[in-house]
């Protein structure tokens, strides 16, 4: 061992290994991710470790120019925005960036981190809803920062994070379809468990109470932010003589979805049915028509999470939580209803 064998001052790794009941190499495959450990001795080493307030005093110098950008899934529209900003200020900082698919949309899968701790990355930008406990411990013992790419809901305090103003874009959306003088609006949100879905369906409730209209319940749908959750709740929503004249999507992919069960249905947009999406992602202004939407910077998103893992202040010692601004962008998908 080098300079890590002194602990703050207070205790040596040899100390924390004779209190463990384990060896010198055993806490040392601990603090470097390797996988011949039992669970139990690598949870008892980490206890202790954290126990007599361990941290690594500098970056080791064998740490590669690597910022590790993890989603749960690539096949998104959005996740290539995100990609990009992260990829510029990789570039900026001579750095590369790696792209790793993995986990749920909540957290990564456990033979994840094992991987991450052996290429000892610069840092890591995490594109999920929450982050397991484990798995924070083990990265900040091995001294790899981590940011929150978050539009999905709401890290605990004590994670970095960058997020955008989901509740303010949905009363914006919301808004902007009250003033066409719409009165019966639907919403088809995303996933019921992501604090996102939540804040922008709690935008339009405001909306819809601040301007003295009820927000019927049987109008309002939980999507999965994809092209065909928005069809298949559109085509329920558009049926029959009681449908809404607006339907604000919490996505694009979801709104491309409505605008085409509006087709399917022989409505015309915005004539018959006025449509908002949410994200403004590129393909947004090329739909047909051009889609009304929330702007959600994503890209600059991206770009302040991997700026929070490159400053030379340690994000991993006061975690802290940037919201950008959201705002509509207005284009040719919303219109007053026709007729009386």
């Amino acid at each position: 061992m080098h300079d890590d064998d002194e602990v703050n001052g207070r205790v040596t790794l040899a100390a924390v290994a004779k209190e463990a009941g384990v060896s010198m190499p055993t806490v040392s495959k601990v603090l470097n991710g390797r996988s011949d450990v039992s669970r139990a001795t690598r949870a008892t080493v980490e206890r202790l470790l954290e126990l007599h307030g361990y941290r690594r005093r500098s970056r080791p110098a064998s740490r590669a120019p690597l910022i590790e950008l993890v989603f749960h899934e690539l096949d998104s529209i959005w996740a290539m925005e995100l990609i990009r900003g992260v990829e510029s200020v990789a570039r900026e900082n001579r750095a590369t960036v790696v792209l790793t698919e993995s986990g749920t949309r909540h957290a990564p899968a456990p033979d994840w981190l094992p991987g991450v701790l052996r290429r000892r990355p610069l840092g890591v930008v995490l594109v999920f809803s929450t982050l397991p406990a484990e798995v924070r411990r083990r990265l900040g013992a091995a001294a790899i920062p981590f940011v929150v790419i978050d539009p999905a809901g709401d890290p605990d305090p004590d994670v970095a994070s960058v997020g955008s103003a989901n509740w303010a874009g949905g009363l914006a959306a919301t808004r902007h379809l009250i003033d066409q003088r719409h009165r019966r609006i639907a919403i088809i949100t995303g996933p019921e468990d992501m604090l996102c879905s939540l804040a922008r369906l709690d935008g339009y409730r405001s909306a819809m109470a601040m301007a003295g209209l009820e927000a019927d319940p049987r109008l309002t749908r939980f999507g999965d932010f994809h092209v065909r959750g928005g069809f298949a709740h559109a085509m329920d929503l558009l049926e029959g003589p009681d449908r809404p004249t607006a339907i604000f999507a919490g996505s694009d992919l979801q709104a491309l979805g409505v605008l085409e069960a509006a087709r399917v249905r022989g409505l015309r947009v915005p004539r018959d049915l006025s449509v908002v999406g949410y994200d403004d992602v590129p393909l947004a202004q090329w739909s047909s028509p051009p889609l009304t939407t929330v702007h959600q910077p994503l890209r600059h998103m991206a770009e302040e999470a991997a700026r929070m893992l490159l400053r030379p202040d340690d994000p991993g010692t006061a975690a802290h939580r940037i919201e950008l601004a959201t705002h509509l962008v207005v284009r040719q998908s919303t219109a007053p209803p026709a007729g009386p």
